[in-house]
């Protein structure tokens, strides 16, 4: 029997709604199937990892006891950071985020790096990373960041592309090397402010500058990219980045080895 890797996702958290049809006085932990799917495609077993906090929240069990039992962790897509994570008051309500998802999320981030386990955050997750060590975010790019072009579309989704430098001699260029398409999703309306030390940038939006990929320069495995490889299709001509998932998986087995 194949010894597979056991990878964690962090889940999202939809809050009790007195609108929502599905359990409306509830708190539900979900993924997209997209993402444990990505996972799949690189033969390893994707694990939920449940937020361990909440008002039914009973038992024992850890972050850290995750952290422990699987071989790495993907930082799921989702919600805004909550702006008082890097010392500043929502512009606006709506970019207010969920600051209780933060708080599991960033528990989960540092109970992985704490047991040396592989890290790579997902759009969000990318944001969370940054956070954690330290650094900024723009609470919403068009009307923050200088020139910034349009990140996210709604109705497009997945469907609003762009383009992607990737910074040479860097390890993300020695992994894709001269890929047939550079044409990446952009699915978010906030991006990294300050860089946090002890990372490096691995690619920018062309049209702007944005940050799309970041690498931690020390020894710990933890990268993040801005888009969101789980939905690209090739159908839809854009960068083949299957590589990105083989090394972080690579680096897991690495740490189990």
């Amino acid at each position: 029997m194949v010894n597979r890797l056991l990878i964690g996702i962090s889940v999202c958290l939809m809050h009790p709604d007195p609108s929502r049809k599905s359990a409306p006085s509830k708190t539900l932990q979900f993924i997209e199937q997209s993402t444990a799917h990505w996972v799949m495609s690189g033969a390893a077993i994707p694990v939920l990892i449940p937020s361990p906090h909440g008002d039914t929240a009973r038992g024992q069990i850890t972050c850290a006891d995750y952290a422990q039992k699987l071989d790495g962790l993907v930082l799921h897509g989702g919600a805004d950071i909550w702006p008082g994570h890097y010392g500043e008051s929502a512009v606006k309500p709506q970019w207010n985020g969920d600051a209780r998802r933060d708080a599991y999320e960033l528990e989960l981030l540092r109970a992985f790096v704490a047991a040396g386990k592989p890290v790579f955050g997902i759009c969000r997750g990318l944001q969370l990373i940054n956070v954690a060590f330290g650094g900024t975010l723009f609470q919403d790019l068009l009307t923050q960041a200088t020139g910034a072009r349009t990140h996210q579309d709604r109705g497009l989704y997945e469907h609003l592309f762009h383009g992607l430098d990737i910074v040479a001699d860097s390890k993300m260029e020695k992994l894709l090397g001269k890929s047939a398409s550079t044409k990446i999703n952009s699915i978010h309306h906030q991006g990294i402010n300050q860089l946090a030390s002890g990372f490096t940038v691995e690619a920018t939006c062309p049209d702007d500058g944005v940050i799309e990929a970041i690498r931690f320069t020390g020894e710990q495995y933890i990268a993040a990219v801005q888009w969101h490889p789980e939905l690209h299709q090739p159908a839809h001509g854009v960068l083949d980045d299957t590589p990105l998932l083989h090394d972080f998986l690579q680096a897991a087995a690495a740490v189990r080895g």
